[in-house]
């Protein structure tokens, strides 16, 4: 990740990092975070020692922890990191990027990384790194916001909203990717990932208004069983293979 975009992910997530957690304790919010993180604990081991990528303020950390599993959260932001040592004293939290993980090889049963990669300038790197402090029969675990007609204008409404000082928790313009099937199946494989799993899920969006939002989580099963094509959220899992 360049100097210049890392430093301004940084500073955007020190400022807002005491409503952060505000921003997922509303109705909305709990039932957006809630929906992915369900899916990404479902494909990750029970037992061991999870890496968060982009942990903010530590809401899959302590979720996961409460499960019954150790993590350890990994974040750009000083001050989020700050929140999440509140949030989960018991867990272990450190700054740094996925880009250069601050850990040995073969160090964590699990990767986790939720709604970060489409942040992440080499996306490469960051599964190259996850692949390297993965265990042999490890599992990692992505969601972040793939590429669909309902995202193409995102990173635009981003950029306009950032102009005219809009003030949210996650409307910046930090020139996001979004990935479609092809392109997460093609990254996996390159970093050496097996047994690939991609999902498409929330249909029901965090920022949506409230009647509305309300109104797609009544369908949002059917949606994903059904037509996927129009969920927000792309979820990525694999393994490192044993060797």
């Amino acid at each position: 990740m360049n100097t210049f975009k890392q430093r301004k992910i940084r500073e955007h997530y020190d400022t807002i990092a005491d409503v952060y957690d505000h921003h997922y304790d509303k109705p909305r919010g709990r039932c957006y975070h809630s929906h992915i993180s369900t899916y990404i604990m479902s494909v990750l081991p029970n037992e061991g020692v999870l890496l968060d990528i982009g942990c903010g303020t530590g809401l899959f950390v302590e979720r996961y922890h409460k499960n019954g599993g150790n993590a350890v959260g990994l974040d750009i932001s000083t001050k989020m990191i700050e929140v999440a040592r509140t949030r989960c004293k018991s867990c272990d939290f450190t700054i740094g990027t996925g880009e250069k993980i601050p850990f040995g090889s073969n160090s964590f049963d699990g990767v986790s990384s939720l709604l970060v990669f489409s942040y992440v300038k080499s996306p490469e790197a960051m599964l190259s790194e996850a692949y390297r402090v993965l265990k042999p029969g490890g599992s990692i675990a992505i969601c972040t916001l793939g590429k669909k007609l309902l995202t193409k204008g995102i990173p635009a409404l981003y950029q306009i909203s950032e102009r005219i000082n809009v003030n949210h928790v996650v409307m910046k313009d930090f020139g996001e990717h979004y990935y479609n099937k092809k392109e997460m199946e093609g990254l996996f494989t390159n970093a050496g990932f097996s047994d690939t799993v991609i999902k498409w899920c929330s249909f029901a969006h965090i920022d949506m208004i409230d009647p509305l939002f309300f109104l797609a989580k009544k369908i949002e099963p059917f949606v994903e069983e059904r037509i996927p094509q129009l969920a927000y959220n792309i979820c990525v899992s694999g393994k490192k293979p044993h060797r």
